[in-house]
């Protein structure tokens, strides 16, 4: 099940999904958001398969949206879900204990997905940002709703409206994750926090899981809503147009005349 972008292997009843573009900081393009939205339906779905953690190869866990691809969207006609809503459907779907190892650098994506996981393992030299103001868009994936729930109101405003780096101390404080691990030995972390869950009945841990997922999804889902609607509102603006035009020339985006 293994592509050349991301990396399957399962030890025990422990499945790893590793992003696996090292040279693109993990960005997350179409095809990977594909790849670990199927990865993490088939684990739902094998019963040989009690834990999922999510890690990145090389020095970061995801840069976030492959801004290039954001810039130029890929088309479909099929009718289908594709690229981003293909895997954020099946992460806020996903019936079995997740846990992430952020092992480096995680940005958009590489943050907001972390309140859909159960357990946040983070390396101590990693750091994490929620840089959509800069981008001149806003929140993503239900994050309106969750990041608020993880961390409190002020500390996702704080987050949000400052686009500021978190460290690993400071995200164990507010509660983004739940433990640091010494530099280079996250994924020996999440393993050794997920082991002794793989010993449990699958079938306890899915009902169980289950239940604290119907007790969130409406509001991530009403949440999800909203932000798609204000995405499309202000995406392609003026701000964003700007910020991705100094991402590409490489140099500081500037929205004083806006």
């Amino acid at each position: 099940m293994s592509s050349d972008i991301l990396r399957i292997e399962t030890e025990g009843r422990v499945r790893v999904l590793t992003f696996n573009r090292p040279d693109h900081l993990n960005a997350m393009n179409g095809a990977l958001y594909e790849d670990v939205g199927d990865a993490l339906r088939a684990a739902s779905a094998d019963k040989e398969v009690a834990v999922v953690i999510l890690t990145g190869e090389g020095r970061a866990f995801t840069a976030g949206h492959d801004l290039d691809e954001m810039d130029n969207p890929p088309v479909h006609t099929d009718g289908g879900q594709h690229g981003f809503r293909r895997f954020r459907q099946a992460l806020e779907e996903f019936d079995k204990p997740l846990v992430a190892a952020v092992n480096g650098l995680g940005v958009g994506i590489g943050l907001t997905m972390l309140p859909y996981c159960d357990w946040v393992v983070m390396d101590e030299a990693a750091r994490v940002r929620a840089p959509f103001t800069t981008l001149g868009v806003t929140v993503e994936a239900g994050n309106s709703y969750l990041l608020p729930a993880r961390v409190g109101w002020a500390n996702a405003a704080r987050l949000l409206f400052t686009a500021e780096w978190l460290s690993a101390e400071r995200a164990l404080e507010i509660g983004l994750v739940q433990e640091i691990a010494d530099k280079g030995t996250v994924l020996a972390a999440a393993r050794a926090f997920a082991a002794p869950i793989a010993g449990m009945p699958v079938a306890s841990l899915v009902a169980t899981k289950r239940l604290m997922l119907e007790a969130r999804n409406d509001h991530v889902r009403a949440a999800h809503y909203r932000e798609q609607i204000a995405f499309e509102e202000i995406g392609k603006g003026p701000a964003n147009r700007e910020a991705l035009a100094a991402f590409r020339e490489k140099r500081e985006a500037d929205f004083s005349g806006l």
